[in-house]
């Protein structure tokens, strides 16, 4: 249109709102394109909490959205994975909220062989990864289990393959959980059994198997694509009681096999390394009888003929009894002559013993021993009676003493003549000449007048003390006057207390032993035999 023609010429083209237009692309698409297939491959997948399966199908060129409603992909064979090659079928739309078209897909499978074995490589990888196939987590087949369980279809042959098989070998008990082998339902099925098995309670009303066998006949690897699923691999990785795969024939592998403890290539296989043959473990059980019996007697032939052998090298019994025999005899004769010349002996020995034990030996000896106690009874009588006597005249001259301070006692008067007499008795208790007493060894010290009554005449009716003068008979005079007033001696030196205690110790004991040999010689002496 040049740019002088007039606009208005165009006004005969209709107008269509946003929601016309698209609606009307939506009923062109969906009736030009109501049922299709595609082949693509798998891109993004989100899987929404609404349970819908929302993917990319894409090839080099170009990307569809597509869709799978909640029913649907519950019902689904094979679930989409990323970077899987499928066929879709399901039915071309728009959606007009995003101005974009996608399809619908009501069934989608793999597009061949070769997109199942990639997408099976690929979940074996990831599976690998986690741990799932490591060795370390492979348990030991018991050798002779008590109860066999067996998860597979109860309608098909493989059933009675195993229990024909059993029943051959070993018969077992054998429990049997009824499953799918095959569909959608499959994977599920065998979940269940293997987690349903490791559930039960050992010893209970239906015992928890020894044993776990997981088997299907053979197919395609569409049929057997249950037992490739991951819910599958992990139900058989996580079961506690050792499990045997054995799905397919020999050359058939699913995951299964490298998650299970051990694989058979057949189901028949399986039954056979479940349990060892019984004629075969009567028979090794009888060889191994009759090898232990034919040892045993070997072993004792060897030592019979070995004892046979050494007893040939020992003397006879009674050529060993000869000798001591004989010594014996001749023992028997020397015997009398050997008592009699002992007793001789003896006798001999007890005359020149005898010899020597005269009484009046004996009464000699018995009286220069009392005549030298008599002599000692006198000495220690003369000994003792000396400081007896100067101890007398001590004690009168201290009782004569205790007097003369006692008629001196009295009220003092107050003034300068009592001070007098005040600084006259300090001087007399400074006084070294002083008597005083000594405390025995080991008494505590004690205050001079501690325990002693006020009055003088009841401290002299107390008895006897032991007193001793000054260390220095040097100062002062001797006589009674004030220098010389008795006091008890203040504690002093421990040197001095243990002196005094020792010597008065020591004189205890001597006047002890005087008074018992006092006593011993004023005892009657018994008449000596002349």
């Amino acid at each position: 249109m040049d740019l002088i023609d007039d606009p208005s010429q165009a006004g005969n083209a209709p107008e269509f709102t946003v929601s016309e237009l698209s609606g009307a692309v939506k009923r062109m698409i969906e009736g030009e394109f109501g049922h299709v297939r595609v082949r693509a491959e798998v891109g993004r997948v989100s899987r929404p909490r609404s349970g819908h399966v929302y993917l990319d199908l894409k090839d080099e060129n170009a990307v569809l959205s597509g869709v799978i409603w909640k029913g649907v992909a519950a019902r689904l064979a094979t679930q989409p994975e990323e970077g899987m090659e499928v066929v879709a079928t399901g039915r071309l739309t728009t959606f007009p909220g995003q101005s974009k078209y996608q399809i619908v897909i009501e069934d989608i499978a793999p597009a061949g062989v070769g997109a199942l074995m990639a997408m099976l490589e690929k979940r074996k990888a990831q599976l690998a990864a986690e741990g799932l196939f490591a060795p370390e987590r492979k348990q030991k087949i018991p050798y002779l289990p008590e109860i066999i369980g067996v998860v597979t279809s109860p309608s098909g042959a493989v059933i009675r393959d195993i229990l024909h098989r059993l029943r051959d070998r070993f018969p077992r008990k054998v429990l049997i959980w009824p499953v799918a082998v095959q569909g959608a339902s499959c994977a599920p099925d065998v979940a269940r059994a293997i987690a349903g098995f490791n559930a039960l309670t050992p010893g209970g009303a239906l015992p928890r198997p020894d044993l776990l066998i997981v088997a299907r006949g053979g197919g395609s690897i569409e049929d057997l694509w249950g037992f490739n699923e991951e819910i599958v691999v992990r139900a058989a990785a996580a079961s506690q009681i050792p499990l045997i795969s054995a799905v397919g024939h020999e050359t058939d592998t699913t995951l299964i096999d490298f998650a299970a403890d051990r694989r058979a290539p057949t189901p028949t296989a399986a039954a056979e390394m479940a349990v060892p043959v019984r004629r075969d473990l009567l028979a090794w059980t009888a060889e191994q009888e009759a090898r232990l019996t034919a040892a045993l007697t070997q072993g004792l032939s060897r030592r019979g003929q070995r004892l046979a052998d050494l007893a040939r090298a020992l003397p006879r019994p009674a050529t060993l009894l000869d000798t001591p025999r004989q010594r014996l005899d001749r023992a028997g004769e020397r015997l009398p002559l050997a008592l009699t010349a002992r007793v001789r002996q003896g006798e001999v020995r007890l005359q020149k013993a005898a010899g020597g034990l005269r009484p009046g030996l004996v009464r000699a000896r018995t009286q220069r021993l009392g005549d030298r106690i008599d002599g000692l009874g006198q000495r220690l009588g003369a000994a003792l009676a000396r400081p007896a006597g100067e101890k007398r005249r001590a004690f009168e001259k201290l009782r004569r003493t205790a007097r003369r301070v006692a008629s001196r006692g009295g009220a003092r008067p107050q003034g300068p003549r009592s001070r007098r007499a005040g600084a006259a008795a300090g001087a007399r208790r400074r006084d070294p000449h002083r008597l005083r007493p000594v405390a025995p060894r080991g008494a505590r010290p004690h205050p001079p007048d501690a325990g002693l009554p006020r009055d003088p005449e009841t401290r002299l009716r107390r008895g006897p003390r032991r007193w001793r003068r000054g260390h220095d008979q040097g100062r002062g005079g001797t006589g009674g006057g004030a220098g010389n007033r008795v006091q008890r001696r203040s504690p002093g030196p421990r040197r001095d207390r243990a002196a005094g205690g020792e010597k008065g110790e020591a004189q205890a004991a001597v006047a002890r032993t005087g008074l018992a040999v006092l006593s011993r010689v004023a005892a009657p002496r018994p008449q000596r035999d002349s």
